[in-house]
């Protein structure tokens, strides 16, 4: 058994989360999880939703409610729709929380003192009409490097290049379209450069990392400059310095604090659980495994970045939480798009996440991401695949034979029936699924799911076929035979429901209920409302026991156990769900 902590990107609280969200830091990190936790590890799978930054404060005066108001909002939405997923968060938590502030803080003394931060007068951008600061990320303008013309004021999305605002050609503020004034003012910057050949040489130890995202990071650091991390702001983590600790006008910068959550979420669940020195097992333990999961626009940040911070803070000088883990790997995923178009809440090309599972099951959604999902290439969903991939895939496919099976033993038993004597083509078949918890566990391993869940339903597939060859219905006069064909069917259905549970956790509780079992098969996480451990406010978590459950290992089923008929697992989507949908597109 090792420790694997699964860090998980940080949804932003300013609205709600659509489906292109939740295909990259989502479901991907709690089919991992779910896996490692079923094959015997120790995971601890942290998160929360990302509070701070002008965009918030920015959304906040127009709705004119205050920041605190607005993502408090959106908190709980955010941590409804992810339980509504299923997915199994040790601990999902918030930046707003005292345990934050506090470890954020801590970790820029500990860069501070090691000589990795240092202040530098530098050009802001500030909006003529209101006066106030303009964020990075809201200034746009033609990249000087590479020509593309919506580069950001903190990075060019085209090139990858790191820029800063002033360096845009003909800037433009994404809020009102006005050209911004640049004043100078006083900041922190992280000496990115210094860090350049450790990150070098740290990037040549990782294997098996997706070649996008090595590439990316490897050309990154052949142009690393000093990065801001503070920011004339009201709404953010203060800076903890004796001559800034008290000013209402600069805070910690917000890409900064976020990726700091993965530590500080650790420490809270550690503190939560009467533990508060747990966490180090995951962070301290050079045997400790950490992945990173989030969409390609952050690669930069998990890559180059939160590695950096790691290095500078756990030296030269040894600093009050110790020297930190560096990540084993960063998976990132690629864009969904969304009937050929980029997902806009503005231009209404969105689906979010609660509107979904309104209308359809969180399964469906969860096998159409890992199926045909963003792993590794950009990819669309439409819903016309959506629902062939539903209908075709799991209803047919899966689910159909899941109900057939039970359904006939059931009605001719009313029990699994014992096997008797085996022929060639039920040990075959018994061992091709087997032979799964190795092909498919070794592939979700390496992340990649979408060959993972193929593999699966290849399997599947095998089975579908064994039934039908075998034709139990046609054995009516051969009881034995029949009780031994369903028998086999029966614990094969068993296995690839394991072999599915990581992708399919709903369904899978219910298909182990439908074979007869009790108590709990695929756990899932709960809400619950605590109080901050430094504050007293209270807010919502995601949580749960995931100590229970089934394990990636071959059970075999028990002759004489009651069935009943079953219910269909899955929902059949009818033709008229495409014309509602794209309706809905087109408001």
């Amino acid at each position: 058994m090792s420790r694997v902590l699964a860090a998980v990107a940080w949804p932003y609280a300013n609205g709600p989360r659509h489906i292109g969200h939740v295909s990259g830091f989502g479901v991907p990190s709690d089919v991992f999880s779910r896996y490692m936790r079923m094959a015997g590890h120790d995971v601890l799978m942290v998160s929360g939703t990302d509070e701070h930054g002008t965009p918030i404060q920015v959304q906040a005066d127009a709705e004119g409610v205050t920041p605190r108001e607005l993502v408090d909002r959106y908190n709980r939405v955010i941590v409804e729709d992810l339980h509504g997923l299923g997915l199994s968060y040790d601990l999902f938590t918030r930046t707003t929380t005292g345990n934050h502030y506090q470890v954020v803080q801590e970790l820029f003394a500990g860069l501070y003192d090691n000589g990795y931060i240092v202040a530098k007068t530098t050009l802001g951008a500030i909006s003529p009409s209101t006066g106030r600061t303009l964020p990075d990320r809201y200034i746009e303008g033609t990249c000087p490097i590479c020509g593309y013309d919506s580069a950001r004021g903190d990075q060019c999305d085209n090139c990858g290049n790191q820029l800063d605002p002033d360096q845009l050609i003909n800037p433009r503020s994404k809020i009102n379209g006005e050209t911004p004034e640049f004043v100078e003012t006083e900041h922190f910057f992280l000496d990115l450069p210094a860090f350049a050949e450790q990150l070098n040489a740290w990037l040549d130890t990782r294997e098996g990392w997706r070649p996008n995202v090595l590439k990316f990071s490897r050309n990154l650091i052949g142009d690393l400059q000093p990065r801001a991390i503070t920011r004339d702001l009201e709404w953010g983590v203060p800076i903890p310095l004796e001559a800034w600790r008290n000013r209402d006008d600069k805070r910690i910068y917000v890409w900064f604090d976020a990726v700091i959550g993965y530590l500080s979420a650790s420490i809270e669940w550690a503190r939560r659980t009467g533990d508060p020195e747990a966490w180090r097992q995951w962070w301290q333990d050079p045997e400790a495994q950490a992945y990173y999961f989030m969409g390609k626009d952050n690669i930069v940040f998990h890559s180059v970045i939160w590695p950096s911070i790691l290095l500078g803070y756990s030296g030269p000088k040894p600093q009050s939480l110790g020297a930190l883990n560096l990540p084993t790997e960063v998976v990132s995923s690629e864009y969904l798009t969304m009937e050929g178009k980029k997902f806009s809440s503005s231009r209404r090309v969105v689906i979010y996440v609660r509107d979904f599972l309104e209308r359809y099951d969180a399964d469906a959604l969860r096998y159409f991401i890992a199926v045909a999902g963003p792993e590794s290439n950009d990819t669309d969903f439409t819903w016309s695949e959506f629902r062939r991939r539903n209908n075709d895939e799991l209803v047919a496919g899966w689910g159909n034979l899941v109900n057939r099976s039970i359904s006939m033993a059931a009605k001719n038993f009313g029990e699994i029936p014992p096997a008797l004597e085996l022929t060639a083509e039920d040990s075959a078949l018994l061992a091709a699924v087997r032979a799964g918890y190795d092909s498919v566990g070794a592939l979700i391993g390496k992340h990649r799911q979408k060959a993972a869940i193929t593999e699966a339903m290849r399997i599947v597939g095998e089975v579908n076929k064994y039934f039908s060859d075998q034709a139990p219905w046609k054995l009516k006069e051969d009881k034995a035979r029949m009780g031994t064909v369903l028998h086999v069917a029966l614990q094969a259905v068993r296995d690839c429901n394991t072999l599915l549970t990581p992708f399919l956790p709903h369904a899978a509780q219910r298909i182990h209920e439908l074979l007869g079992g009790a108590g709990v098969h695929a756990p899932m996480p709960e809400i619950r409302d605590v109080e901050d451990l430094d504050n007293g406010r209270t807010y919502p978590v995601l949580t749960g026991d995931y100590t229970v459950g089934a394990k990636w290992e071959h059970v075999a089923i028990e002759p004489g156990t009651k069935l009943a008929a079953p219910t269909p697992v899955f929902k059949k989507l009818d033709e008229s769900i495409v014309e509602e949908e794209l309706a809905r597109l087109q408001g």
